[in-house]
């Protein structure tokens, strides 16, 4: 290439070269500058962040008493619409309940507890009919037996 400048330093490694553009278009290489060293003894100097911080005061702002009934109204009736939901919800699970007539009822094959309480009893809860037929012949466990007799709720 000819009219490259290089400067070369004799640094122990391979100057780099960066490529600056004429006005006609010819490239030229010039080697990359580096910043400046620091010298071995040299004391650093802090000049700060270079963020700008607030000097203006910045203190809590008071809760007004308005602000603090407002918030204490919203929380009474979040907490009233919490038990009532929970209220209604326990209604419509023990609407339906376990039915009082007893009945001897046959396990057919492939059937478990779950299937048997939803046949005999369809109108009601799955899991109370379990846990009745379970106290009504003394089940610990809900391994059943086809053709083996319970006592059961029906209806």
């Amino acid at each position: 290439m000819e009219g490259a400048h290089m400067t070369v330093i004799d640094t122990g490694r391979r100057p780099v070269r960066t490529p600056a553009y004429r006005g006609n278009g010819e490239v030229v290489l010039r080697p990359r500058r580096t910043a400046p060293m620091r010298p071995a003894a040299g004391v650093m100097v802090y000049r700060g962040t270079g963020v700008r911080m607030s000097r203006a005061p910045h203190r809590p702002r008071p809760v007004s008493v308005t602000m603090t009934v407002i918030l204490a109204v919203v929380a009474a009736l979040i907490a009233v619409w919490l038990v009532a939901l929970a209220q209604a919800r326990g209604a419509a699970s023990s609407g339906t309940s376990v039915p009082e007539q007893l009945a001897v009822v046959q396990v057919q094959p492939g059937e478990n507890l779950q299937r048997l309480a939803a046949r005999v009893a369809p109108d009601s809860p799955v899991g109370s009919v379990v846990e009745r037929i379970r106290q009504l012949n003394e089940l610990d466990t809900a391994a059943l037996d086809a053709g083996q007799t319970l006592i059961a709720p029906v209806g």
